[in-house]
């Protein structure tokens, strides 16, 4: 008569969801970075900025982006984020972003990209950045470590 109870009382108490999931889950965070010649590595002289804006979301694992060049030495010729900490050298992440054809020396780029559980890791940490390669600057003309806030 005991073994009624307890048994309802034993699957109640494990059907509990009572692990610990990330405590990032279903957040949505801001990124954003601004990029020069002097966070390049090694630097480089020159007058090219760039930004980084867009939102991450924990729960999709997906960052949408929207990145602008300007007063590059010329047209950019690669483009991507990188994972790395400010003034080391990183490895890019996933592939290069797909810029398309006609450009100059001022643009803008949108994508979207979605990152594993360590890739999230890193950027929620301050450990990616982006950069802009040109035909004068292959290593990257610009740089800019990217930052996330939550919304």
């Amino acid at each position: 008569m005991w073994a009624i109870p307890f048994l309802i009382g034993s699957v109640a108490l494990t059907s509990c969801d009572n692990d610990d999931d990330d405590l990032n889950d279903n957040r949505t965070y801001v990124i954003s970075g601004n990029a020069s010649g002097s966070q390049v590595v090694p630097a480089v002289s020159g007058s090219g900025q760039g930004t980084v804006t867009g939102t991450y979301n924990s729960k999709t694992n997906t960052m949408n982006y929207t990145s602008t060049w300007t007063n590059l030495s010329g047209a950019p010729t690669s483009a991507g984020f990188y994972a790395g900490n400010a003034g080391a050298s990183g490895t890019l992440v996933g592939n290069t972003w797909t810029l398309g054809s006609g450009l100059t020396a001022t643009g803008t780029t949108t994508g979207t990209i979605v990152l594993t559980d360590a890739q999230e890791t890193q950027l929620l940490n301050n450990g990616w950045y982006y950069s802009y390669g040109t035909a004068t600057n292959t290593g990257g003309e610009v740089r800019g470590q990217i930052t996330t806030t939550i919304q």
